[in-house]
């Protein structure tokens, strides 16, 4: 029935609507957001535009295949889930072949791109990260443990590190402490959705962390890990990376996501739940937004 559906005629603007939502759109323009942030603090000024413009295009093509292909193969969970059951591969509006040739294509156009016009290191870097997310992470740890979201985080962590590649050809401390900020947001970030949306899970089979150990020892780790998460935002400060912009910006933005956390654990509720999920993302766009402001304008205040 669902290729039957895939099969039926539809207007090639729904057609181009349901390709689109298969890259997941809003998860991936915190990516490319993530990855511009990396090569714009690669370089003192500018970075030259053309490369630029390719990495951000390139990163942003390999992306949305990695987006895809997880709505391929996770189309089974989707259908079970009131989060994810409008995806196009769920519903059946477009079949396992189009899908998986959309990916392809995507990710191939990506790949040539940053190859010919970036350089070969971002390259691989970029399919390493596809690879992560879209094989490590999606088939084999998702389904098998409840720390898939800390140990897969990796791959998410990676878009400040394919950006600094993408300008100067290797990877610095500076990219990988911007990592290391991401990896340890990833936990919080997510495990703040999970514990609103844990019956979706529970019936996905998913062995996500409020499902397999319960909501009180998920809140706990969501403190602890904004904790920690607080102390690696001051290492750019720290190492010279950062001025004082960045370090009172991480400070504020860390202590108010602290008291998040501190609230969700000691006072549940779906409301304040839902809530941190969405600061959190609010948080990290902020965070690296002051991380470039901190790099454009302590030379001036210096």
């Amino acid at each position: 029935m669902n290729q039957a559906a895939a099969a039926s005629p539809v207007s090639s603007a729904t057609r181009w609507a349901q390709y689109m939502a298969l890259t997941k759109p809003r998860v991936v323009q915190l990516i490319v957001f993530c990855a511009v942030i990396g090569m714009l603090l690669a370089v003192p000024g500018l970075p030259d535009w053309r490369v630029a413009a390719a990495a951000t295009v390139g990163i942003w093509l390999v992306a949305s295949a990695a987006a895809a292909f997880n709505c391929l193969v996770e189309q089974t969970i989707d259908r079970k889930m009131v989060r994810t059951a409008w995806r196009p591969t769920a519903k059946g509006q477009l079949s396992n072949t189009q899908a998986l040739l959309f990916s392809m294509v995507l990710g191939l156009a990506g790949s040539v791109l940053l190859y010919a016009w970036v350089n070969p290191l971002t390259m691989w870097l970029t399919f390493a990260t596809f690879v992560g997310y879209a094989v490590i992470y999606t088939v084999v740890l998702k389904p098998l443990t409840p720390q898939n979201i800390v140990i897969g985080g990796a791959s998410g962590a990676m878009p400040p590190v394919l950006g600094w590649a993408a300008m100067r050809g290797e990877v610095g401390p500076e990219a990988l402490m911007m990592c290391l900020i991401i990896f340890l947001w990833t936990p919080p970030h997510f495990w703040a959705l999970a514990l609103y949306r844990v019956e979706d899970y529970r019936k996905s089979g998913l062995p996500m962390l409020p499902v397999t150990h319960g909501s009180a020892f998920t809140r706990l780790n969501v403190l602890l890990y904004t904790l920690v998460l607080f102390a690696a935002t001051l290492l750019p400060f720290i190492t010279g990376m950062s001025g004082w912009i960045y370090l009172l910006a991480a400070v504020a933005l860390g202590g108010w996501f602290i008291v998040y956390a501190y609230q969700l654990w000691r006072n549940y509720s779906d409301a304040l739940s839902r809530a941190t999920f969405r600061f959190s993302i609010l948080y990290l766009s902020l965070l690296f937004a002051a991380l470039l402001v901190d790099h454009y304008l302590m030379p001036w205040i210096n």
